[in-house]
């Protein structure tokens, strides 16, 4: 079996970043940068500034998410950070609230799909907050059979990992939570 490993984004894994996300299928168009905060109209920030964007809060050390590898190779990713360091994620969410961290996007290379990746990938992300000195993780998945917001992983995923329901979000997205 091949070895699975992860890291957090840095100065020096920024370019494993770039090598997956730029890839075939790779999400080039929002750079991750969907709840985060961005300079100008969000609509007028397209893939070249929201890369940009994301890079800068590497350069200013600011936790964003997790590189997974296979054999070396960067295949998956998962965004891991702050939740103050994103744009509002909910509705009732309590902006007072210390050591929360919020998983919003998970992507996983086409050619490693279906092997098991984004558990992987959220297990280390648990453990990565929480050595951070998370409190609480928080999420915001779809139902399986959601249209939209995949990305943010699904409901069953997370139950799995202990998450219990804590609301919802607009039209599609359940707010979930872990206590860590």
């Amino acid at each position: 079996m091949a070895a699975f490993t992860t890291k957090p984004v840095t100065k020096a894994t920024w370019s494993d970043l770039e090598i997956l996300f730029e890839g075939r299928g790779g999400p080039k168009h929002c750079w991750c940068m969907v709840w985060r905060p961005l300079d100008g109209p969000r609509q007028a920030v397209k893939g070249p500034g929201r890369k940009r964007a994301l890079k800068a809060m590497v350069e200013a050390r600011t936790p964003v998410g997790l590189v997974g590898y296979h054999d070396g190779e960067p295949v998956a990713w998962c965004s891991i950070a702050p939740r103050d360091t994103h744009i509002k994620l909910s509705e009732a969410q309590d902006d007072g609230e210390e050591g929360v961290w919020s998983v919003t996007c998970f992507f996983i290379r086409r050619d490693h799909r279906g092997q098991g990746l984004s558990a992987q990938m959220l297990e280390a992300a648990i453990a990565h907050a929480k050595k951070r000195g998370a409190k609480v993780v928080e999420s915001y998945p779809v139902d399986p059979d959601s249209p939209s917001y995949r990305f943010m992983g699904f409901v069953p995923l997370y139950q799995t990992h202990g998450f219990t329901p804590a609301g919802r979000t607009g039209k599609r997205r359940h707010v979930m939570r872990l206590e860590v």
